[in-house]
């Protein structure tokens, strides 16, 4: 760069003058400042003189701070000639929504070092166990041997998706600026962000209570985020009207409940949730007015909650009165005819406004019973004005001045169902809202959210869109967030947190290709669902997918091109893999086919940055959204009904995966399976909050439909195993992990029966407890022991939920997992389907103890297995110590061994064990027979495979 001669170093340019201070003799004189006009507009320092006094001019001047971008002088902040301010020469920079934060390599290198030496002395272990058989006992060292090779194998493919975990954050206010402040493009500084449908699914009120999933909605329609922008659907499968009046009394009260929340920053916008916490209301909160309306709003909330109790009560007194009314009119004809036939009027089930109720009726008839029913789409709030409208103050109610009282728009949608078709249960049920959806509001992203899984964190959708608007953005197909619980136990004995899987798995799965889908908490790309490839997806080779490049995909517009046309280019119909191909049956609506392309470029990122590909230009999302019409409206029916998906590829390669119990998991890997990347959103302040069973037998039933599902993905199409080339190698493993993961039971039962087997024949799986055995055992405990501490301080999870986790592994293996096994292998190799139901029920007896489910004993055949393990330990470390005792030459070695490995499953199981005893020790009946039975049956068993001598030795 060029200098001036003066050896100031400021660059040579145009020039522009400024008053300096004034010297001893009062007389001003002027120094010149020489400042260039770059492409950026950016302010450069300058170099003063070496004779100019800096402290005595801000003396004389009366200055403060200088000269710079952090302060300017009124008099200064104009220049009198050219008219140039600071703000022409200085340009707000470019952001990035989010950055990635490594973990420490100080955690991490030694947590990669120990995971290799671990693998390295297995396998050593293996080959010297191997090498070193216990002929005095094969089958019991065949069996052993069996089981630490899959062990081995099982921990490999757990282990290697967890090498690379690494953190993320985003910046809420960098969003803001970029998408919310005046600009040349925006000058109005409205919201340029794009829209977002939130799905909501119940199916039956009296499992799944309306007033749940009415704080749920509630918590919905006050979401931080331009009310504009948000629509809310709630897919009611049952089609019960308790639920559809409980909808319409959630927005009624949402009317004073959502600006109560903007006007005072509620958290957590949850009535039922807010209202219980055990901390100060007040704290933080600053307007003279706020205990006032918090009194009035809690009053409020316990009328609706009332309301909400009694509503199943006043639709049975309406559909009385109704069909009285119904019964006496045809009574009045029967008598006025000649016919003497007594007269049957169906009773129906009513609306308030008089109405027969389209859905199922309380007294099932042809056309309104579960299954059998119409499709009924009623939008309970309107769509928001562009603008805001400002509240008012309103005597004996809140003020509300200067508060936004907008309601996002809310639809109840229940799609139709009919006999003779398969409905694919919740997967269908999502379907038809993708549809409806996109006829009505068409948000390009869709977040799916549980009736009993509220936003805690308002700002959540924010957080969410920070990754999809930053740059590479649009090859991100989902955003999934961790799942949090409450009303869990504080010791969480059944491991209901997750959060070895939710802080660690996950955590780890997003240094790869992201994370799983896991059903609820996730916002979606609609583009992504919709079965097309990413822009710019890459394609792996190698053994270990070490070489990448480029795949040769279509751009967005050449896809959405093909499918207006039904192209049937062999280009992009024959592909490697079948999940590759271009999407093309979406169904006969030319309206759902052209919002396609709309919600495909809404979902863009903003194209302000050189860096920013396939973008959109600034100010695109800002005109307000079209008022719907009676077409609109049934079109969105029509997408809904239960034909529609006939010789459609719904369910098979658009939307959710039809198939399969788990059929978010599944969705999830044929997106990643197209090249599509994820995202884990972990934010500051909880984003959502759920319900968990903290009951024994409702937490392994929900296992068992968890591992079900991995057993069908395992035997179907969806296995890891031919997986495209655009999955990442440990993205494989970690899919492959996933449905191979309940058949570690099979291995699991037999090792933890292994202690007893040792403690009834007096032998052990190795020919004797020598140190090398000692040595291996050590070196694996300790170097596994390391890793696990590693993993908590990476993944911040405490030591007590690992252990819990352990401990529930070995429960749920031993019960839940090898159920799903054997009814995994009989559908597939009879058609044979098990279901796994309770058998008998108790209720508990304290209705204040909200913990009062965790002691309840509800006896499944799942129990079986591992009370079986249980009293066969119990029972063979009896028998062991007493033989030792008293036998001639007693093996202390043999029996040591035996005891510290029985001693260790025990120690797993028990919390099992402690479930069993109910609360205070209320052992059930039938918890009594079985223990009984078992003892007496394991005790029969050691005595014929080992009956006593007949000799007596002296």
């Amino acid at each position: 760069m060029a200098t001036n001669p003066s050896g100031s170093g400021a660059p040579q340019g145009g020039k522009v003058t400024r008053k300096t201070p004034r010297d001893a003799d009062n007389h001003e004189s002027n120094r010149q400042m020489s400042l260039t006009t770059s492409n950026s507009k950016s302010m450069a320092l300058r170099n003063q003189p070496t004779d100019f006094d800096h402290q005595r001019w801000l003396f004389e001047s009366k200055g403060r701070y200088g000269i710079g971008n952090a302060y300017w002088q009124d008099d200064d902040n104009v220049d009198r000639e050219t008219g140039t301010s600071l703000a022409d020469f200085v340009d707000k920079p470019w952001k990035p929504l989010t950055r990635k934060t490594p973990v420490p390599p100080s955690v991490l290198s030694p947590y990669r070092v120990l995971v290799v030496i671990r693998l390295i002395v297995q396998c050593f272990f293996l080959s010297w166990r191997l090498q070193n058989p216990n002929f005095d006992a094969m089958w019991l060292w065949s069996v052993s041997i069996a089981c630490e090779i899959w062990f081995a194998f099982s921990w490999l493919l757990d282990q290697l998706p967890k090498l690379n975990p690494i953190n993320r954050a985003t910046d809420l206010v960098a969003l803001k600026d970029k998408f919310e402040s005046k600009s040349p493009d925006n000058p109005n500084g409205r919201s340029d962000l794009p829209g977002v449908d939130v799905f909501i699914s119940t199916a039956d009120p009296e499992k799944e209570p309306p007033l749940v999933t009415a704080n749920t909605i509630l918590s919905i329609l006050a979401v931080e985020y331009p009310i504009e922008k948000v629509s809310i659907y709630i897919s009611d499968d049952g089609g019960a009207i308790l639920t559809f009046e409980a909808m319409a009394e959630a927005v009624r009260f949402g009317q004073i409940w959502v600006p109560f929340c903007r006007k005072h920053n509620i958290e957590p916008r949850n009535p039922d949730s807010y209202f219980s916490q055990k901390t100060d209301p007040t704290k933080n909160k600053k307007r003279p007015d706020f205990v006032k309306d918090h009194r009035w709003m809690k009053r409020e909330y316990d009328e609706f909650k009332v309301r909400i109790n009694g509503l199943p009560d006043v639709i049975k007194k309406r559909c009385d009165k109704y069909n009285y009314v119904e019964e006496m009119k045809e009574k009045q004809k029967g008598n006025s005819s000649a016919s003497a036939e007594p007269v049957q009027v169906t009773k129906a089930t009513w609306m308030a406004d008089g109405t027969h109720w389209p859905g199922t009726w309380k007294d099932p008839v042809a056309d309104h019973k579960k299954g059998d029913h119409a499709g009924i789409i009623q939008l309970m709030s309107k769509i928001p004005e562009n603008e805001p409208v400002m509240g008012k103050e309103d005597e004996g109610k809140l003020d509300y001045t200067d508060v936004d009282i907008r309601l996002p728009m809310f639809a109840y949608v229940s799609r139709e169902k009919r006999p003779g078709y398969d409905h694919e249960k919740k997967a269908g049920a999502m379907n038809s809202l993708v549809r409806a959806s996109a006829i009505l509001s068409n948000g390009p992203f869709i977040l799916n959210l549980d009736c009993d899984h509220y936003i805690y964190n308002s700002m959540a959708i924010r957080e969410g869109m920070c990754f999809m608007m930053d740059r590479g953005g649009d090859r991100v197909c989902f955003i999934q967030f961790p799942q949090r619980f409450e009303g869990i136990d504080p010791s969480d004995r059944y491991a209901n947190h997750n959060t070895v899987f939710f802080d660690g798995n996950m955590r780890a799965l997003d240094g790869l290709q992201g994370p799983v889908y896991v059903g609820t908490g996730c916002m979606f790309r609609r583009y992504a669902l919709y079965g097309f490839s990413p822009p710019r997806a890459i394609v792996y080779s190698g053994i270990v997918g070490q070489k990448k490049k480029p795949a040769s995909t279509l751009s967005p517009n050449d896809s959405l091109q093909a499918v207006r046309a039904q192209d049937d280019d062999p280009e992009t119909q024959d592909e490697e893999h079948p999940d590759l191909n271009l999407p093309k049956k979406f169904g006969n609506s030319t309206m759902f086919v052209d919002s396609i392309a709309v919600a495909e470029y809404q979902g863009r990122p903003l194209a302000d940055h050189a860096s920013i590909k396939n973008g959109r230009p600034p100010g695109a999302l800002l005109a307000p959204r079209p008022p719907l019409d009676a077409h609109t409206v049934a079109e969105a029916i029509g997408v809904i009904s239960c034909w529609y998906e006939d010789n459609t590829e719904w369910g098979e390669r658009i939307g959710w995966i039809y198939g399969s119990v788990t059929e978010d998991v599944v969705t999830g890997y044929r997106m990643h399976n197209r090249g599509w990347r994820s995202i884990y959103c972990i934010t500051k302040r909880d984003a959502f909050r759920g319900t968990a069973p903290i009951n024994l037998t409702d937490r392994l039933h929900q296992v068992l439909r968890w591992a079900t599902g991995s057993v069908e993905i395992f035997f179907s199409k969806n296995n890891a195993f031919l997986a495209s080339s655009r999955l990442k190698f440990l993205q494989r493993i970690a899919y492959l992990n996933v449905g191979m993961y309940p058949f570690t039971s099979i291995f699991l039962v037999a090792y933890l029966f292994l202690p007893a087997l040792c403690m009834f024949t007096g032998q052990f799986i190795v020919p004797n407890i020598d140190s090398t055995f000692l040595g291996y055992l050590l070196i694996m405990t300790v170097t596994l022991a390391l890793i696990s501490l590693l993993e908590v301080k990476w993944s911040g999870i405490a030591l007590e939920e690992w252990w819990r986790n352990e401990q529930f592994w070995a429960i749920g293996g031993s019960s839940a997992h090898l159920a799903a096994v054997i009814q995994g292998l009989l559908k597939i190799t009879a058609g044979i389907e098990i279901a796994f139901t309770l058998t008998s029920k108790s209720a508990a007896e304290d209705d204040e103890d909200i913990y009062a489910d965790l002691h309840v004993v509800k006896w499944t055949s799942l129990f079986v297995v591992p009370l079986t393990i249980c009293i066969t330990n119990i029972v063979a470390l009896i028998m062991g110590t007493a033989r030792t005792l008293f036998s001639v030459i007693p093996q202390w070695n043999k029996l040591i061994g035996g005891a510290f490995f029985s001693f260790w499953v025990l120690a797993h199981m028990y919390p099992f064990m402690k479930g069993l005893m109910g609360r205070r020790g209320k052992v059930t009946t039938i918890i009594y027979v079985w223990a009984g039975v078992l003892s007496i049956t394991v005790s029969l068993l050691w005595i014929t495979i080992s009956p006593p001598d007949d000799t007596t030795q002296v």
